[in-house]
């Protein structure tokens, strides 16, 4: 019997892993390669990125995890601020000052000014309500993020504007793969505050690419990785827990004394079957949006406008942010050096309306709309072009989110969540409560290797 298995090979499971990697563990992942959502692909000094981009700073989980691994990361050294939209291209400059330098109707700009003051008055509680107090559990934390404008959606709370000033909320909003009218107020106040106090969240890129990170920490664990294994069902015994998977066309088992789930909630839901009733039916009513996502390696020779930035909202284009992976490279150079990477992210209603086309189609729709981002030189310089698809991308919260929170923390067997879908912090969560369900784990296993050592004392009870 093993000590532990971990399902799930993305950030949350390979989190718990490595903290377990002094028990006798193994990990299965049904997919060939790990990382989950996150991917990303070395080219020379650039890399091809098409899923999580941004990681948390120092004092994090993911700060612990990155130390552990050996694994470098820096803070992001371009704007996350630029916008394109009508024609113009900015840069530089006060948010605040973006409805009076983009070109749009008086309706839309005297609408923008009134909603972004209603706006950033909220954003302004939101990151109060986000602090960490001293010695505060997360959980309890999150749990005041998730309280937060968690009545109503993001739309209601905005209400009905017209097109230009709804246009430009959307990239901010909708980074959470849901539309304005699905996603919580609090959820889209949060967006904007991340992004206008770049300083305080996700703000750092991992040196060499995200899967830096994923790949350093699978090789470290090894044989203990499986690829390919399909989980099909977790089911509890007395003492255990047995999981049931397919693997190059066979059915096999593994029993161990814990798991950590840390699949997604919607294969958690389907996979464990013999969780708490309300604790597998909180996790049916996690919700993911979809995103498509694209990465251009360039070639051009010159320095161009957008070096400086990071991140540039696009309204009203087949995508709604572009992100300059090439940010890092360029902030350690003494020279613009040749070449550089771009991603495009969809998500939501953008994905929805892309998954139906061909990788081709997408490719041309997303390089005439980044022509008219970047300048029209930009698709004579791409040299490699892929998309990616993530039809369940990413959890989002939703209104009412909040009252599922209790019941999804709630430890009670020995199946122990983890995952993106139980926060708000996307790659920290996973991390945190990766590393959360394995510190339980190697609690209760301590616990119960101490009793097994003392005559007389029974196990600990299944």
């Amino acid at each position: 019997m093993r000590d532990a298995v971990v399902v799930g090979g993305g950030l949350a499971g390979l989190a718990a892993g490595w903290r377990l990697r002094h028990w006798d563990t193994v990990l299965l992942e049904s997919g060939s390669r790990v990382g989950g959502r996150i991917r990303s692909e070395r080219r020379g000094r650039y890399w091809l990125n098409w899923g999580g981009h941004v990681f948390a700073g120092p004092g994090t989980s993911t700060d612990a995890l990155l130390t552990e691994v050996g694994i470098t990361a820096a803070q992001v050294p371009g704007s996350l601020k630029g916008l394109a939209m009508n024609g113009k291209l900015l840069l530089e400059g006060r948010i605040e000052s973006y409805p009076f330098r983009i070109p749009m109707p008086l309706a839309s700009r005297v609408a923008l000014v009134r909603t972004g003051l209603k706006v950033g008055g909220q954003v302004l509680r939101y990151a109060r309500i986000v602090r960490q107090r001293p010695g505060e559990d997360p959980a309890v934390r999150q749990q005041r993020v998730y309280d937060f404008q968690n009545g109503r959606s993001f739309r209601d709370f905005v209400g009905d504007l017209p097109e230009d000033a709804d246009a430009l909320f959307r990239p901010t909003v909708t980074r959470s793969a849901a539309d304005p009218h699905e996603i919580s107020a609090g959820a889209g106040i949060g967006y904007f505050s991340l992004v206008w106090n770049i300083g305080q969240g996700l703000n750092r890129g991992i040196v060499g690419g995200p899967s830096t990170l994923t790949q350093g920490v699978a090789a470290a664990l090894g044989d203990r990785v499986h690829l390919g294994a399909d989980v099909v069902e977790i089911a509890h015994t007395k003492r255990s827990v047995v999981v049931r998977y397919r693997q190059d066309g066979a059915d096999r088992e593994v029993e161990a004394r814990y798991v950590v789930l840390a699949a997604p909630a919607t294969v958690s839901h389907r996979v464990a079957v013999d969780l708490p009733p309300d604790i597998r039916e909180a996790l049916g009513k996690i919700v993911y949006g979809p995103y498509v996502s694209a990465a251009f390696l360039t070639e051009e020779t010159t320095p161009q406008p957008w070096d400086t930035a990071y991140g540039i909202a696009t309204p009203k284009r087949s995508f709604n942010v572009v992100l300059n992976q090439a940010s890092l490279v360029r902030g350690s150079e003494t020279t613009r050096q040749p070449g550089s990477s771009i991603m495009t992210f969809s998500p939501a209603g953008l994905a929805r309306t892309l998954l139906e086309k061909s990788d081709e189609e997408i490719l041309r729709i997303y390089t005439g709309d980044l022509e008219q981002v970047l300048g029209s030189g930009f698709g004579d310089s791409v040299v490699e072009s892929q998309v990616q698809r993530w039809e369940t991308g990413a959890p989002y919260c939703f209104p009412g989110r909040g009252a599922l929170q209790p019941t999804l923390m709630r430890r009670g067997s020995r199946v122990l969540l983890a995952g993106d879908y139980l926060g708000t912090l996307y790659t920290e969560t996973a991390i945190q409560t990766g590393f959360s369900a394995a510190q339980e784990v190697a609690s209760l296993l301590a616990t119960e290797r101490q009793q097994r050592r003392v005559t007389g004392l029974p196990l600990v009870a299944g």
